[in-house]
């Protein structure tokens, strides 16, 4: 591993000092700012939290340094996103950010790359990086959306790389998955079903992991969200010394305050999520439906509430296609959808619910989870990395949710919680919240100024 770290160290710096002659002289000297590369400031998932967040406690620990959003969302201003991390996530900034608009976002859009989709948008991200940089180069680089394609142009022009990793953008267990020829949102079944296929789509993973490697370790700083994503990420960068793991800020102080009573008239469950495909709400609806079946006839039946936010035209198409699949199952006066609601909103809608469906397979961290603890909601999360390995686990011997990895899994959890005694539920649930404290926005706030300080005051 070794040899490995120092290979990659010395072909990233052959790398710079080779392109480095490419990089307007303008450009080689950096505006004493903190620039965060986030090119979608409007998704209202964990990623937008974490970096108002993040801009939040690099305003507090350097209040004399500026901060600045590289975003393509055309419409930001800086009161507006200051006002959106307000509203939509509780984050009162201490002053509004600068906004550098990108024109060429499109270039990292998945639609603009049928196949070899993560190398096209790899490339594409570094386009894009292009244009921000010489556009304003700040001193510090942060980069809170995962596109570490951008790291080595970053050091090109002169900064300090800073980065935040939910999920690495391919891992061994993606590999796997193509090994074992399983079909899943990123191995269509074409692929699946061909071993010639999956063999070339090897060779394409095993060449784009060295790469993603490769310029990984060029970051100065990195953080990630998870033991899981931990693992992965030092196992492809190989910069263990320079990795820590800053759990992602999740909304527990507000969620803490909801009682923990329920009105079980109807028993509601919820579902929070981004409308992607990777967050398999279909797995959702058809264990619900299967539920149903099996409930008691004099059992009052419950709700599903899907709570999520739509980035694109294909997004609102998924959540379409859910809607069709509710009538189809019959479901349809069972299940509601709430799109791109307010922060004041959907923690209203928690606190109504008794549990909280999760159902992303290798799902990096799983922050709707804590805030299903957090707002005593149990949780029913899926088997695998984040959940599994972080957040649903005991807390003082008492158990604080349940996992599940199948359909037939899930729908058993959410009969056991829906005929789960009321004291019994509350015992989970006050245990749960608990647990979820590990996972505050205070505590995100202390550990991500820990590990920034030496970079930001000059120590690295």
């Amino acid at each position: 591993m070794a040899i490995l770290a120092g290979l990659l160290s010395f072909v990233s710096t052959l790398l710079t000092l080779a392109l480095r002659r490419f990089v307007p002289r303008r450009a080689l000297s950096t505006t004493e700012a903190a620039g965060f590369f986030h090119p979608y400031t409007n998704d209202g998932g964990g990623g937008e939290r974490v970096l108002w967040c993040a801009v939040r406690a690099v305003q507090e620990l350097c209040p004399g340094l500026p901060c600045a959003v590289f975003t393509g969302d055309a419409e930001a201003t800086p009161d507006g996103l200051a006002a959106r991390a307000l509203d939509r996530f509780g984050v009162r900034l201490l002053l509004p950010p600068q906004v550098v608009h990108l024109n060429r976002r499109k270039w990292i859009e998945a639609s603009m790359y049928p196949h070899f989709t993560m190398i096209g948008q790899s490339l594409g991200s570094v386009y894009l990086a292009w244009e921000a940089l010489t556009k304003f180069t700040p001193q510090f680089y942060f980069d809170t959306s995962g596109y570490a394609f951008t790291y080595p142009l970053a050091r090109l022009f002169g900064c300090k790389v800073i980065s935040y990793t939910h999920y690495p953008t391919i891992s061994s267990d993606m590999v796997d998955r193509v090994k074992q020829r399983n079909s899943m949102y990123n191995n269509n079944s074409r692929i699946s079903a061909s071993i010639w296929l999956s063999r070339c789509k090897i060779l394409y993973y095993t060449i784009f992991s060295w790469l993603y490697g490769l310029v990984g370790s060029c970051a100065h700083l990195v953080m990630v969200n998870s033991s899981w994503t931990r693992s992965h990420i030092v196992n492809t960068w190989k910069v263990p010394e320079r990795t820590k793991r800053v759990y992602p800020p999740c909304d527990t102080s507000a969620l803490q305050m909801l009682p923990l009573e329920r009105s079980v008239t109807p028993p509601i469950l919820i579902s929070v999520a981004q409308f992607r495909p990777e967050k398999a709400h279909g797995l959702q609806l058809e264990a619900f439906a299967l539920a149903l079946q099996r409930l008691d006839p004099d059992f009052l039946k419950p709700k599903l509430q899907f709570v999520g936010s739509c980035r694109n035209k294909e997004d609102l198409e998924r959540l379409q296609k859910l809607k069709n699949r509710s009538m189809e199952l019959h479901i349809d006066e069972l299940v509601e959808f709430h799109k791109d609601i307010s922060y004041r909103d959907l923690v209203q809608l928690l606190g109504g619910a008794i549990a909280g469906l999760h159902s992303m397979t290798d799902e990096h961290f799983g922050i709707s989870v804590v805030e299903y603890m957090a707002a005593a909601a149990i949780p029913i999360a899926h088997k695998s990395a984040g959940p599994m390995m972080d957040i649903v686990l005991d807390e003082d011997g008492h158990q604080t949710g349940f996992l599940a990895s199948e359909k037939e899994e899930f729908a058993e959890a959410i009969l056991e919680v829906l005929r789960m005694p009321e004291p019994e539920r509350q015992e989970m649930a006050a245990a749960a919240r608990k647990r979820a404290q590990r996972f505050s926005e205070q505590r995100f706030h202390e550990d991500f100024t820990e590990v920034v300080r030496p970079v930001l005051l000059g120590q690295f």
